[in-house]
């Protein structure tokens, strides 16, 4: 149904809290609305592609990542997307339903695994720099302590602590038009970065810190070099 979304016209209180005092022409509410302005369904060729395992397509595909988009949803309902990058294989195939993942060191706000455990679901962002093509994972997971698959993720002698082990239940190659669009893996058509926040400027400005930006800086370049692992 068309219409104009404002802050008491919203139809359920999802809508209102993101609308505010914004109006649009059309608020999408139900599937068959959507589809039809869609244009209909997927076809078979998109919708057949998904599979509930690993198979040796997704094993070569995740042998050769070293950047992963980790999703997961904390008590409060809400979402969170967390990078987490390694060598290249670093998430190990441990059967065709079950991949493993090494904690690394961090800030230890821990988001991912607070959010795992109240709610097992999860959903994986397999990236390679300068292919198109990315992987798609969803499934359950749950975090473990295990010596022998620990000892086999360390890195110069640092042994993850944790490890987030995933129960694959579905997976799927997603086609490569974003890297196209983005022109993600073109040097020359990158944008102009020199207007970019630093996370030193976000923690200053974002938690009203005593240290001056330089301060935080020289503290973020020192974790870098001396607790990659």
């Amino acid at each position: 149904m068309a219409g104009r979304l404002t802050s008491d016209s919203s139809p359920d209180r999802e809508q209102k809290d993101i609308s505010m005092a914004i109006t649009f022409d059309e608020v999408i509410t139900d599937r068959e609305q959507f589809r039809l302005a869609a244009g209909g369904e997927a076809g078979a060729m998109v919708t057949g592609k998904v599979i509930d395992h690993v198979d040796d397509i997704c094993r070569r595909f995740i042998a050769a990542t070293p950047f992963v988009m980790v999703s997961t949803r904390g008590q409060d309902g809400r979402l969170d997307l967390s990078p987490k990058g390694d060598p290249a294989g670093f998430v190990t195939v441990l059967d065709e339903k079950t991949l493993a993942i090494p904690d690394r060191l961090g800030n230890m706000r821990h988001d991912t695994f607070e959010n795992l455990l109240v709610n097992s679901e999860i959903g994986l962002f397999f990236i390679i720099p300068g292919n198109g093509d990315t992987l798609r994972v969803s499934g359950k997971a749950t975090i473990v302590r295990d010596a022998a698959l620990q000892a086999s993720m360390a890195i110069n002698g640092r042994e993850p602590k944790f490890i987030l082990v995933v129960s694959v239940e579905e997976a799927f190659m997603h086609c490569p038009k974003c890297m196209m669009r983005s022109k993600l893996w073109k040097p020359e058509e990158w944008p102009d970065r020199s207007d970019v926040p630093t996370l030193a400027q976000a923690m200053v400005a974002h938690g009203k810190l005593s240290e001056s930006v330089t301060e935080m800086q020289d503290i973020i370049e020192n974790d870098g070099k001396t607790r990659m692992y």
